[in-house]
């Protein structure tokens, strides 16, 4: 699928720093390109670069389904198919599998494919044990992430980088393309809405892979006492973050397709209202309504499936609107929200608490309550986004 690399490699040190010019380093091992190619190529599939990494040592992985290769091969078959010596398998929220529910516990326990042992990290703990890290040499962390800051998969990383910098385990990223990479936008969170769906001082789309996020996380010394971990990145080639990228395996069970991924950060605020987002349905994230919004020639009924064992309004008609074919995104859209807010039967039943942990700042519902235009709600985000892109610029590899 992708062609060879015609020149030699070289290894470059990324030096970043934060606002405060505090140091602060990561190992980007990339390559030199020459010659035409335009397949991306992720940091998985960079393998000639890690391999001789973990050769020889103790390896715990941190992945799940999105952790695969170019040939469709998972990442754990083929480094044991390297003789690689695993010893555990991390798994954050929705498992090694990929089958859980979006926050439904998930327990420890063996892949029935390799026989490995798998630690949860959305179970009793979300961030490795001391004793679940012994005689480990080498962390690699492996994750699709889609770009939005109440995707837990950043907030997992938060959390391996602390549990490897205190016990002196150095992390080696395979880096991955960030679906929604071009998008900076929303409300930053302020520090006492700090949760698992909002770890850090970030807008709700943050634009930046994994890999790029590790650096930020390390260099604005956000990890507990200010700690940094030994950070080793494998960036993608040929990948440019204003280039679409339809991801190969669903990244959790309720985006199924590239429209979902494109919509989930806009249409996961609806997640702090009594409006559903079609769990489900066959459509989740790309459909929103209620049994309380006005009636519309577009209805939906959720019923369990598939990532979805109780959907919300389980059994019962909601009207809404079908986003399903609507143009690509490329900010975070409000005007869904604020129509929903306005065709609700009982506007005092709209909003849940847990829309503030989403939104990372209680302004945002008041605003919206007090009718405050879309324009006007986003000129309130100015200045705070352009403080964060120009922190932000320090961390980017792409």
């Amino acid at each position: 699928m992708f062609q060879s690399l015609k020149k030699f490699t070289f290894i470059l040190f990324l030096i970043v720093s934060n606002a405060s010019n505090a140091n602060s380093s990561a190992e980007i091992i990339t390559n030199k390109i020459n010659g035409i190619s335009n397949e991306i190529k992720t940091g998985a599939d960079n393998f000639e670069k890690y391999i001789p990494l973990l050769k020889d040592k103790k390896v715990g992985i941190v992945t799940n389904q999105t952790g695969i290769l170019s040939n469709k091969k998972h990442l754990v078959d083929f480094l044991l198919e390297k003789k690689i010596n695993i010893q555990t398998i991390f798994a954050p929220e929705h498992g090694f599998r990929g089958t859980a529910d979006a926050g439904e516990h998930v327990v420890d326990g063996k892949d029935a494919t390799t026989g490995l042992s798998i630690v949860s990290l959305y179970g009793e703990n979300r961030k490795p044990k001391k004793e679940q890290l012994e005689g480990i040499d080498i962390l690699v962390f492996d994750l699709q992430d889609v770009g939005a800051r109440f995707y837990t998969y950043i907030s997992s990383l938060h959390y391996v980088m602390e549990a490897c910098a205190e016990n002196n385990i150095p992390l080696l990223i395979l880096d991955r393309p960030n679906p929604n990479g071009s998008i900076v936008d929303g409300p930053i969170l302020e520090k006492k809405f700090t949760s698992f769906v909002g770890m850090h001082p970030i807008p709700i789309l943050h634009g930046m892979t994994i890999g790029e996020y590790g650096q930020m996380i390390n260099g604005q010394k956000w990890l507990k006492n200010g700690i940094q971990c030994k950070l080793t990145i494998i960036p993608c080639s040929n990948y440019k973050r204003d280039m679409p990228y339809g991801l190969p395996v669903k990244p959790s069970p309720n985006l199924p397709n590239d429209q979902a991924i494109n919509l989930y950060a806009s249409l996961c605020l609806f997640e702090g209202t009594n409006v559903s987002l079609g769990r489900g349905t066959e459509k989740q994230f790309q459909i929103y309504g209620s049994p309380y919004l006005t009636k519309t020639s577009f209805t939906f009924t959720p019923k369990p499936n598939f990532g979805a064992k109780d959907p919300v309004y389980n059994g019962k008609e909601c009207y809404g609107e079908d986003l399903s074919t609507a143009p690509k995104v490329t900010k975070l859209e409000l005007r869904w929200l604020l129509k929903a807010y306005q065709n609700t039967t009982d506007k005092s039943k709209f909003f849940i608490p847990f829309f503030t942990k989403l939104a990372g700042t209680k302004k945002l519902q008041q605003q919206i309550e007090s009718g405050v235009s879309e324009k006007a709600i986003r000129d309130s985000w100015k200045k705070d986004l352009e403080v964060f892109q120009t922190m932000r610029k320090a961390y980017l590899i792409y």
